[in-house]
């Protein structure tokens, strides 16, 4: 089962190459953080903050292909996590045809980020591994 969930926090620690993002349940109390790369959180923060860029981020890019091929995104969802890593899917919706895209959680997150597309965490990515 999936669970709906909210970027509730991004945590930037310019000293570190690790960065944090968190991840609430809506409808609940748990939290899921995520360890990401400066970059990627550089990327979420600017997109949350409405700050444009001259060229396109990966995302951008990304949410630019999708467009122009005719597709919508459907949701984003963190499904897994093997081995300490995360794992998510980019729901796309192509003429009524679904298809899946396997996806960095953080790049998945920075196309839901500050637009309707609706984030979940599978229920026992919660429990870790």
């Amino acid at each position: 089962m999936n669970v709906e969930v909210e970027l509730s926090r991004i945590i930037i620690d310019e000293a570190s190459d690790q960065q944090v993002i968190v991840l609430k349940e809506k409808n609940g109390a748990r939290c899921l953080p995520i360890i990401i790369g400066i970059v990627e959180i550089m990327a979420i923060e600017r997109k949350l903050k409405n700050m444009s860029t001259i060229r396109p981020l990966t995302h951008d890019l990304l949410k630019n292909v999708i467009k122009s091929l005719g597709a919508n995104i459907e949701k984003v969802v963190v499904r897994d996590i093997k081995n300490h890593t995360y794992y998510a899917t980019i729901y796309l919706n192509v003429d009524g045809r679904k298809i899946e895209v396997d996806s960095r959680p953080s790049d998945a997150i920075a196309l839901a980020a500050s637009s309707t597309i609706p984030l979940y965490v599978a229920d026992h990515v919660f429990g870790g591994e």
